[in-house]
């Protein structure tokens, strides 16, 4: 166990995350599903494929020699945070990057932290050790500065005019944007779960030689083509429904090559996030569940960040900018309060 460069290496994931969509808003004259699988693509299976062979030997024997069940249930999960995926995407359209990704995120860090010990009945064990206590604390530090983020989004609700909202974002709608970011958050979640039931995977590629730092690299590429199977199962019926198939050959005369080259890029940076993740979280020990909220923590931070910069909270008051400095700050507390409980459980208490 390392907690700091187990948090060090998480937060990295943080900023990818909390970046990727910088690149795709460089894409031009293509529909929301053409750039989707685009990035899509780059992300759930070149990029994973890629980075498992060469960082784990014996890419293929190791899945096919990994039990059946654990396979199953890993790709079972990817097609359910695929669904996170998509809506993730659609929250981001109608609530901007630092609403959509505040809210997203909050439910994802709330149920893939805390579901995986209660499922692996850990949960009461982790409470009676005061490490346990500290880290749940800290998750709930963490939950707390996601609701002062969304609280600020309600405020800005109330006190812009529809058309300084949309000035910002262009096609922002509070409402339909929360529906869609729970549903996102839930969904998204499952990518945790996937990791769980990855574990007899992530030991066959450190038996076949595999460094413990990139042993969740063959998990990623079975949770990710699941969630790629959803991803373009949705984006080719929109293609069809919406003739947006032409996207990909220029026949709109859009940038093409910039297009492929920002949505690939967009990719690669998305794929960061979980690649650092997966190695923080084997510095964690056996409170590696509190990566995750952790890594939701630090995607907020970047996103809100990032948001500001863009000018999304341009024309609101200092009250909401109050608001979201707090709920940053709260959110870095939290990891601090996490790792603390990380380094207790490293000296066995």
């Amino acid at each position: 166990m390392n907690p700091m460069a187990g948090v060090l290496l998480i937060a990295v994931g943080g900023l990818a995350a909390g970046s990727f969509l910088i690149p795709l808003k460089k894409v031009r004259n293509w529909a929301w599903e053409s750039s989707w699988l685009a990035l899509g693509l780059s992300a759930w299976v070149i990029v994973p494929v890629m980075v498992a062979c060469i960082s784990v030997p014996g890419l293929g024997h190791i899945l096919k020699s990994s039990p059946v069940s654990s396979l199953i249930w890993c790709y079972v999960f990817g097609l359910l945070w695929g669904v996170g995926g998509l809506t993730f995407g659609l929250s981001m359209r109608y609530l901007g990057m630092s609403l959509g990704y505040s809210l997203a995120l909050g439910c994802t860090a709330a149920f893939g932290t805390i579901i995986p010990p209660v499922y692996y009945r850990t949960f009461l064990h982790l409470l009676r050790q005061p490490s346990g206590r500290v880290t749940f604390a800290g998750v709930l530090v963490c939950l707390a500065g996601i609701a002062v983020v969304g609280w600020a989004g309600m405020v800005k609700e109330q006190l812009l005019t529809d058309e300084q909202k949309k000035a910002a974002v262009r096609e922002f709608d509070f409402r339909k944007g929360l529906l869609i970011a729970v549903i996102c958050g839930v969904m998204s979640a499952c990518f945790a779960f996937g990791i769980a039931a990855g574990k007899p995977i992530a030991a066959r590629a450190v038996e076949a030689g595999a460094a413990s730092l990139w042993q969740n690299g063959p998990v990623f590429v079975v949770i990710m083509a699941g969630g790629f199977t959803t991803n373009l199962l949705w984006c080719l019926f929109l293609s069809l429904k919406n003739r947006s198939a032409r996207d990909f050959i220029n026949l709109k005369g859009s940038p093409l090559a910039a297009n492929y080259f920002f949505a690939v890029l967009a990719g690669l940076i998305w794929y960061l996030q979980f690649m650092f993740y997966g190695m923080g979280a084997t510095k964690m020990g056996k409170y590696d569940f509190s990566s995750w909220s952790i890594l939701m923590a630090f995607v907020i931070v970047f996103s809100n960040i990032w948001g500001l910069a863009l000018k999304e909270w341009k024309g609101s008051d200092r009250r909401i900018y109050v608001l979201i400095g707090a709920g940053i700050v709260i959110l870095i507390l939290s990891t601090f309060v996490i790792g603390v409980g990380n380094f207790l459980a490293a000296r066995g208490r």
